[in-house]
């Protein structure tokens, strides 16, 4: 039933500008693995190798200090309204963060909004697809609005004290690079 590929095909871009949520998932050589949900409009095909995404603040930066250490990521798309499928994507991912060169470029390809700490850049090297004929369906009522009401309620210094406090290190205390570049960089 799965199949693997190269690089994205037609159909892959097709489904994946159609779903409403994707899965990341990074790891640490050793240590906690991260699963997370994504959602709203943050996620780009930019070619048959390369995609990218737009990460807002959170509670946590786990995928940075991964990214970081290994490069390792998935992202999985499901299908929960259409016909069956899921959609991983593996690669190597890096981040792009507001001080780094190619940020501006990055960002264009978003819509404008507060609270982005770092753009994810994914070099794919497979593209797997499987049935999804176990996953249940759901329907998409609409995006919730909470992160941006949060984010509506701070100036940037306080998200700048925010990652201060939340988002510098993982959870296995290793360092996401928010604030400032590893000095060998």
């Amino acid at each position: 039933m799965g199949k693997q590929f190269k690089q994205l095909e037609d159909k892959h871009k097709k489904f994946i500008s159609d779903q409403k949520i994707f899965f990341v998932a990074t790891s640490p050589q050793s240590g906690k693995i991260n699963l997370s949900p994504k959602g709203m409009d943050t996620f780009r095909v930019l070619n048959s190798k390369q995609v990218a995404w737009l990460n807002f603040t959170g509670s946590a930066n786990e995928t940075a200090a991964h990214l970081f250490e290994n490069g390792r990521i998935t992202v999985m798309f499901c299908s929960f309204e259409q016909e069956p499928l899921i959609l991983r994507l593996y690669g190597t991912g890096r981040t792009i963060h507001p001080r780094d060169n190619e940020w501006e470029q990055f960002l264009a390809m978003f819509p404008h909004e507060r609270g982005v700490r770092q753009i994810i850049s994914i070099d794919l090297d497979m593209v797997q697809s499987s049935c999804g004929y176990s996953v249940p369906f759901y329907e998409y009522k609409g995006e919730r609005g909470r992160l941006l009401e949060w984010v509506d309620d701070k100036n940037d210094e306080n998200i700048q004290k925010y990652w201060e406090t939340h988002n510098t290190v993982s959870l296995d205390n290793k360092p996401t690079y928010i604030l400032e570049p590893p000095e060998n960089s």
